[in-house]
């Protein structure tokens, strides 16, 4: 199934403890998150837009890209896709996304034993 189509927010578990968890606890968490992937076979562009900001990454699945992490600084990883699940080693979290239902499911990891897993729901719209 192809991940290509506009998502709308749609439920978030512990997003607020997992902005401080990676030091943007500032950032505001009352807003409408829209997601954006197009998918061309393994290339992807994968755009998260709230009101005044807007969030992209270019990548290739099976290669290293370098992306960008919600503050705005770039970093090296390769993308991998096992089982329909996209998986990227973010310096302070590991992201994982899929689709389950038709709804984007997004999951952030930080690491530690008192590590924070964020899960982001959005339906398509």
């Amino acid at each position: 199934m192809s991940f290509s189509g506009k998502y709308e927010l749609e439920s978030q578990e512990n997003y607020e403890q997992f902005l401080e968890a990676i030091g943007l606890s500032h950032a505001k968490t009352d807003h409408k998150v829209l997601t954006e992937v197009v998918q061309d076979g393994n290339n992807f562009t994968w755009t998260q837009t709230i009101p005044n900001w807007t969030w992209s990454n270019n990548f290739t699945v099976g290669q290293e890209c370098e992306l960008k992490t919600m503050s705005g600084s770039t970093f090296k990883a390769p993308v991998t896709m096992e089982g329909g699940k996209i998986s990227v080693k973010f310096p302070q979290y590991q992201f994982e996304a899929e689709l389950v239902d038709d709804k984007l499911v997004m999951t952030c990891v930080t690491p530690g034993e008192k590590g924070v897993t964020f899960r982001r729901v959005s339906k398509r719209i």
